[in-house]
């Protein structure tokens, strides 16, 4: 069963019954859920557990007194109980809460939306913005323009299913549809219409163009005295948003320039703006703007940044200070779109991957900001350090890394020392308490070390390890908690998918006992973290899409 997000949460079966039920925090939970894409709560599931107590039993009216309680103070949101088995044989509610037609609120006047795993109330000029933002029906659904589904671009309408059919992220039940089928399934499509969706990406040229917010993209070239020394526009609304970003990086040169820095005898080519991180920027671009405000993306080169400005501000519940770990979907039906057609990750890690990245290159990390009326990334193209590249690889070949374990490190390579306070600030995490994760394995491998105590403690990469490149050999994995073992599984199958035991076994520490690989594997299963095909040495497992 998933874990607590943008989509679901959990309460205990205490929360409706008797003296201890809270029906305001229900309400509140059920108006942020209603107000984002909808989700789902999962009522008589404790927060750290994955099934309900074994023998629960939901009572029979509690579903209609669900519906009754939430009708009296809720707006413009509709409640649809069920009542689920488990497993186990507990009994638990599974409360569908569906996308509100129009904004939702409690009866008391008050606005929430769900953000990541939080409901966050909405207060003033930000309940204009919900009302605003938040159409009864989505941008990407309407068909205002009445063009035929018929009247598609046939060679980008063949392109684009070509590229799902052969995608190892949409599912064979998918694939096996008909054209028209894959249409009405993306949203492309709705009766004989296409979709405002459908006509930004598989829609003729001159349709496309009737859009009015269809992107246009200019690229601008800046000497060192801020005059203009080279323009590029998609302005002729000939490509549509896959093709763009293919056209921006291959129209480019600037892009693919690259340094060489010395290494030993020989010399080492370093992009001066990396691919990922450029198509990176492109993506989030596109499928991140609101799609009902005009306005250009500008792509401002520097010689010493790339600038990349997007029209309109971030959605609600997103700030330049948590977009490392905060989740909203503005345009839901694209954004799937991009990822089944492997352009990005899951959603909301594109910044996760940027950070990564140029942290990896020894260059700082792209900084966000939210001007008047529209959203500034800046990529610095400059090296801190590069010796940064060789450390990062090098440790990362010899333990592994996760995503996580490769941003702290590249943090902690690029300065001296950072306190535990300035090392969560710049991880965007709430407090200091929350570091472990990111921290724990680094410190068992003597590859970080530690000096003080609570919010003064300083991690540092010691300058000698920078430099030889020698890294310790043994570590503590012989007594590594089950959760640890569960996310270093994860996170190996993400990256080698269909392995088998003995292959994640010989990658994450043979010093590990193989039952313990066993045990993290069948509760990651139990999870619906993992998949597998198989049985016994033949089986193959791969981590949940």
């Amino acid at each position: 069963m998933s874990q607590e997000g943008q989509l679901l949460d959990k309460k205990s079966l205490r929360a409706v019954l008797g003296k201890t039920a809270d029906w305001g925090e229900l309400a509140r939970d059920c108006v942020a859920f209603a107000n984002a894409t909808g989700g789902h709560l999962l009522i008589g599931i404790e927060n750290n557990q994955s099934i309900p107590p074994a023998g629960q039993q939901v009572p029979i009216e509690l579903p209609d007194t669900l519906r009754r309680k939430l009708a009296g103070r809720t707006v413009n949101v509709v409640a649809l109980p069920d009542i689920r088995t488990a497993a186990n044989g507990g009994q638990y509610i599974d409360l569908t809460i569906p996308r509100a037609i129009a904004v939702a609120s409690t009866t008391d006047g008050r606005y929430f939306l769900r953000v990541a795993d939080q409901s966050k109330p909405v207060t003033g000029d930000e309940v204009m913005r919900l009302a605003t933002e938040r159409s009864a029906l989505p941008w990407e659904t309407q068909t205002t323009l009445h063009v035929p589904r018929t009247e598609r671009d046939s060679g980008k309408f063949r392109r684009l299913l070509e590229a799902l059919r052969a995608s190892d992220r949409v599912k064979a039940s998918v694939k096996e549809k008909g054209d028209e089928e894959l249409l009405d399934h993306y949203q492309l499509a709705q009766d004989e219409y296409l979709t405002h969706l459908g006509i930004l990406c598989i829609g003729k040229r001159q349709h496309r163009a009737q859009l009015t917010t269809a992107p246009v993209i200019q690229f601008i070239k800046y000497d060192e005295h801020i005059q203009k020394v080279n323009k590029l526009v998609w302005d002729d609304h000939a490509l549509n948003p896959v093709e763009l970003i293919e056209a921006v990086w291959q129209d480019v040169p600037d892009f693919r320039e690259r340094y060489e820095l010395p290494d030993g005898l020989y010399r080492q080519n370093v992009p001066a703006f990396d691919e990922i991180v450029v198509r990176e920027l492109l993506v989030n671009a596109l499928v991140h703007r609101p799609y009902t405000q005009r306005g250009d993306i500008f792509l401002n080169l520097h010689p010493d940044r790339l600038e990349v400005v997007n029209p309109g501000l971030l959605p609600l519940g997103v700030t330049p200070w948590n977009v490392l770990h905060t989740t909203v979907r503005r345009n839901e039906h694209l954004a799937r779109l991009f990822h089944d057609l492997k352009l990005m990750e899951r959603e909301g890690s594109g910044f996760d991957k940027m950070f990564e990245v140029l942290l990896s290159q020894g260059r700082p990390v792209p900084e966000l900001a939210e001007l008047h009326d529209c959203v500034q990334v800046t990529v610095r193209r400059r090296i801190i350090k590069p010796e940064v590249i060789d450390f990062i690889a090098k440790a990362d070949q010899t333990y592994r890394l996760t995503q996580r374990e490769r941003i702290v490190l590249g943090l902690l390579a690029q300065h001296d020392a950072l306190t535990a306070r300035e090392l969560a600030t710049a991880l965007e995490l709430p407090g200091i308490e929350v570091l472990q994760p990111w921290l724990t394995r680094l410190l068992d491998w003597n590859i970080v070390h530690s000096a003080g105590r609570t919010q003064a403690t300083r991690y540092f990469v010691a300058p000698e390890l920078l430099r030889s490149l020698s890294f310790p050999v043994g570590t503590t994995l012989k007594r590594i908690e089950p959760h640890r073992l569960a996310a270093l599984i994860l996170e190996d199958l993400r990256r080698y998918p269909r392995s088998s035991t003995s292959e994640v076994h010989q990658r994450i520490g043979s010093e590990i006992h193989p039952r313990q690989i066993k045990r993290a594997l069948d509760a990651l299963i139990a999870r619906n973290e993992i998949h597998f095909k198989g049985d016994n040495r033949w089986r193959r497992y791969w981590a949940a899409p």
